[in-house]
């Protein structure tokens, strides 16, 4: 795979209630809070919003970082605004799960 531009990302899914859908999607979207946050760390590359095809509600991100170290990092310098966003979307979801971090298998 050429051109790979990230050694780490990480996997969450979500199976959103439906009130919340609209909130969801602004919020996890390629504009939304949780990638203007990302975006002011080093490191970070990019996220994808995908959402399922067959089971309406249920979305997968992907966040894509350079390494871990940057994610890390990312985590140590801003934890507390990762708190206060992910604590605001709590009751969004009737399930929330990491699916894993993963790297490109070359």
């Amino acid at each position: 795979m050429g051109g790979v531009d990230y050694g780490y990302s990480y996997v969450w899914e979500y199976v959103v209630r439906g009130e919340h859908a609209a909130d969801f999607l602004r919020t996890y979207g390629p504009d939304g809070d949780w990638v203007r946050l990302f975006r002011r760390a080093p490191g970070y590359v990019s996220t994808e919003l995908l959402r399922d095809r067959v089971r309406p509600g249920r979305f997968v991100t992907v966040d894509r970082w350079r390494s871990k170290e940057d994610w890390e990092a990312f985590r140590s310098a801003f934890g507390a605004e990762y708190e206060a966003i992910d604590a605001r979307c709590e009751g969004w979801t009737a399930h929330e799960a990491e699916l894993g971090c993963f790297e490109p298998a070359e």
